[in-house]
């Protein structure tokens, strides 16, 4: 297959991102087609799955095959929280299963997103797992200004007042203050909890004043994305590994597994074939 043939095309009128940059489709190596029958296939063994279009930071190097999905963010009071789509009940294979979606910035915004590497299979992925959402610190000495911050403490505005300037010797100072934080994942076993990337950058206000969907998903500069890599399900990091800048990676989001590389300041639209979760 051609490398252009499975993008949308210009006269379908879809939302054109940063730069008119649209997504390819699926999974790497599989074609419309092909991602059409296994989407089918994948359904009927568990809730929700199939072809599912969504807002990706954009990988820019290395073996990933696409972007990882952007968590719509929200401030309540001076704490991050995670937005979550609306809870409903539809009808699949005969049987009545709970989806989570709702449109945000002319975007369909589903529970789908997250459904890759493993994640499907999380309770925090459950559209209706009660949680509240709140985006927690991680364990981890990723960030060293984190230190004083207890895993599982809610992350607040106050502790991002310094983004303008940031910088921890990795790259150029002053492009954005990052933290490891988890979502969804209050009271869960340490093997499901969802790894979230945090960001709170001048270029994410740049992006929300000219983006329809960064304007909703985001709020003062701050966005998140789910941190697993679409290659082999790793940890990559902003401006967190030593290392990095060898494969041009300092000052973007770096997978120290197998140097893939994304960029937080370039979302673009994707499409892949998104994992049943189990059956419920």
């Amino acid at each position: 297959m051609p490398a252009d043939e499975d993008k949308y095309p210009t006269e379908s009128g879809r939302r054109r991102f940063v730069k008119g940059v649209v997504g390819s489709a699926t999974l790497a190596s599989v074609g419309t087609g092909a991602a059409a029958a296994l989407g089918t296939a994948t359904s009927s063994s568990g809730a929700g799955g199939g072809i599912t279009q969504y807002v990706a930071i954009e990988n820019i190097d290395g073996p990933a095959p696409r972007g990882m999905p952007i968590v719509p963010l929200t401030i309540e009071g001076d704490e991050l929280k995670g937005v979550w789509p609306e809870v409903k009940e539809t009808t699949e294979g005969g049987k009545t299963v709970q989806v989570a979606e709702t449109e945000i910035g002319g975007v369909t915004y589903s529970s789908q997103w997250f459904q890759y590497c493993g994640v499907q299979t999380y309770p925090g992925v459950r559209p209706g797992e009660e949680q509240d959402n709140f985006l927690r610190a991680s364990s981890g000495d990723t960030y060293g200004w984190m230190s004083d911050i207890d895993a599982g403490d809610k992350l607040t505005v106050d502790m991002f007042d310094d983004y303008e300037e940031w910088g921890n010797g990795i790259g150029k100072s002053g492009l954005g203050k990052p933290a490891m934080a988890t979502w969804r994942s209050k009271d869960v076993e340490p093997q499901s909890t969802m790894p979230v990337q945090v960001l709170r950058s001048t270029k994410i206000e740049e992006l929300a004043a000219e983006n329809e969907f960064m304007a909703a998903a985001t709020e003062d500069g701050f966005m998140a994305w789910l941190d697993k890599c679409t290659h082999f399900c790793c940890v990559p990091g902003f401006k967190a590994y030593e290392g990095s800048a060898k494969f041009g990676g300092e000052d973007r989001v770096y997978c120290q597994c197998h140097q893939s590389v994304y960029n937080p300041f370039q979302p673009v639209e994707k499409s892949f074939v998104a994992l049943p979760r189990p059956e419920e």
